[in-house]
């Protein structure tokens, strides 16, 4: 952690819904005039798309069905950590962007499933925000979580975070539900071992609850929308958070322990705000006095 430099980090899986926080993130950080620099989980990938398929074929040769980009080692988190401790220390560090798609292929003018080149951050930032797989890890290798101010998990229950997977990746990527599923299927041992025990290690979690039937992820025609859910919001130390505030804030939520709210799925995006803009300005304050 560090006062001068702060981090966020902003931790789920694929499909979890990591990218709708972070819009919520760049609205506080534009009215606020938070001048912060972003990194990419995918930036941090060992492989890009056609070494990452060579890799698979060898493991899988090898007896191994259970490597997927949620595996330690297919990632380049010591390198991650050293962009967290650098950061930290001098708000200096590089970071490279992962090419999806054709139309990143042609802001960034790279090849789909390419990375493009290191470059150094700008100079000038507040702070340093992270959006990805792996910003709270905790292993024998790297101890993300204790370089992170603050950390937030992005988690929805499993069957609809499988839901949001199977209709982004058939949508933008052209995936089928069966090549989607058999993802889905590689990824769970590293799933439970690699991405749940972050959630351990976060400051908050967001978790949407559907209050529809998604039995059956796999032949789900839509995704819930807001109004069909309620996300559950849990503090690790809710020491300092003014329940009763938020409670009266927000129409609709209640507290189910001491330490969680729940609020209606259409005020998920006020509940971010009022939580997390004096979080930031506070870590942007003590940087500034730093």
């Amino acid at each position: 952690m560090s006062r001068k430099h702060p981090i966020i980090s902003v931790t789920g899986s694929s499909g979890a819904g990591t990218t709708t926080v972070k819009s919520t993130f760049d609205q506080i950080f534009r009215r606020e005039g938070i001048k912060a620099v972003s990194i990419e989980g995918d930036a941090f990938h060992r492989f890009d798309r056609a070494a990452m398929k060579e890799e698979l074929i060898r493991r899988q040769a090898g007896g191994d069905q259970t490597f997927s980009h949620f595996s330690y080692d297919a990632n380049e988190l010591e390198k991650l950590q050293e962009v967290f401790r650098v950061y930290g220390k001098t708000g200096k560090g590089e970071t490279r962007h992962y090419v999806h798609d054709e139309e990143e292929s042609e802001r960034y003018g790279n090849p789909p499933g390419t990375f493009t080149d290191w470059a150094p951050f700008e100079n000038g930032s507040d702070l340093l925000f992270y959006e990805g797989l792996h910003g709270a890890v905790v292993n024998d290798n790297v101890n993300l979580a204790k370089l992170a101010d603050l950390k937030i998990g992005v988690v929805p229950v499993i069957n609809l975070e499988w839901i949001q997977k199977i209709h982004r990746d058939k949508a933008s990527r052209g995936y089928t539900t069966e090549a989607v599923t058999d993802t889905i299927l590689r990824r769970m041992h590293a799933y439970v071992h690699c991405i749940c025990p972050q959630f351990t290690e976060t400051d908050i979690n967001f978790q949407r609850v559907p209050v529809v039937d998604t039995s059956n992820p796999f032949v789900a025609r839509w995704i819930p929308t807001p109004d069909e859910s309620l996300v559950v919001i849990r503090f690790r130390n809710p020491r300092g958070i003014d329940f009763p505030y938020l409670t009266s804030m927000i129409q609709g939520s209640w507290m189910t322990r001491a330490n969680s709210i729940v609020v209606p799925g259409p005020k998920v995006d006020l509940a971010m705000q009022l939580i997390l803009t004096p979080m930031i300005l506070r870590l942007r304050d003590e940087s500034r006095r730093a």
